[in-house]
């Protein structure tokens, strides 16, 4: 089962659904959830997508439980794999194929993703935005590994890493039987990197498929200046959920030392600071005060 989020984003979404139409692997559905659009997309992919299943949420509940409902739906539906694919995504025919002939090699895979490509780098389409991800619970620093780099060929071993991007994360059943939904109360962001270490921590392992490939529109249906909160707040709350209290201390220390101060330049030095530098504030506040379940 595919699961492809919406908010506001039709035309962006009816450019997805073209790609997939291309895909070579047959044997999946395609499942929509529009999550409390405006823009009446709703009445639009119900009336040009009659082929698929379409639930809507009555208002935006993010990221995380937006997919959750419709993960909820394909578990129902008894699917083997449930795929998260953002609806600013373009696929290669063969990227579904690759996922499963990956994950179908151990019982251990857990997770498994492709090589992500920017939709469009100044003209180029082979330049990467994420060839597995890797964090550091000591400093609290999430990677993408090959960013910005162009493809000439160096990401190219399947291999495990620590964490996969939620624009395009393919997961087995069992592993939600056994570690439960994406954590709802993230909202947005770090919600698929506490999923790959809550799967790592089962004994499942988190795969990097390279021949698997899409090209990501990104922040097409996000950014602003909530992401800088969200960002900022799950950061401290994934830590608090992941790292062992030396761990945490570690990265108490090198955040407010370090991170945070290269954060608020940055921040002070772009042409809208204020907004940005009250959000980055206030969801490091929130992070630290407020306990995470």
């Amino acid at each position: 089962m595919i699961v492809i989020l919406n908010w506001n984003g039709k035309c962006v979404t009816a450019e997805c659904l073209a790609s997939l139409k291309e895909v070579d692997y047959n044997n999946y559905e395609i499942l929509l959830v529009d999550n409390g659009s405006t823009d009446r997309s709703q009445e639009y992919l119900r009336a040009h997508y009659q082929e698929i299943t379409l639930l809507e949420n009555e208002t935006n509940l993010g990221f995380a439980e937006g997919n959750n409902v419709g993960i909820r739906h394909a578990m129902n539906g008894q699917a083997d794999y449930i795929l998260l694919l953002n609806n600013d995504t373009f696929a290669h025919p063969k990227f579904l194929s690759e996922l499963v002939r990956v994950a179908e090699c151990n019982s251990r895979i857990g997770f498994v993703g492709p090589k992500i490509y920017y939709h469009d780098w100044h003209g180029q389409r082979d330049v990467i935005a994420f060839a597995g991800g890797c964090v550091n619970l000591w400093t609290g620093k999430a990677r993408n590994i090959g960013e910005s780099e162009k493809d000439r060929g160096q990401y190219q071993d399947t291999r495990e890493v620590d964490f996969l991007q939620g624009s395009c994360l393919m997961v087995k059943r069992e592993v939600i039987q056994r570690i439960g939904l994406l954590d709802s109360t993230f909202f947005a962001y770090w919600e698929e990197t506490d999923w790959c270490v809550r799967g790592s921590k089962a004994g499942y392992t988190s795969v990097f498929v390279p021949n698997a490939k899409i090209w990501h529109k990104v922040a097409a249906s996000s950014g602003g200046l909530r992401s800088r909160y969200y960002q900022t707040r799950n950061l401290f709350w994934f830590m608090k959920k992941h790292a062992t209290q030396t761990q945490y201390l570690s990265f108490l220390m090198y955040f407010f030392f370090v991170q945070f101060w290269i954060s608020s330049g940055v921040i002070i030095m772009s042409r809208k600071s204020h907004g940005v530098l009250f959000c980055f504030l206030k969801g490091v506040r929130a992070g630290i005060s407020k306990n995470h379940r």
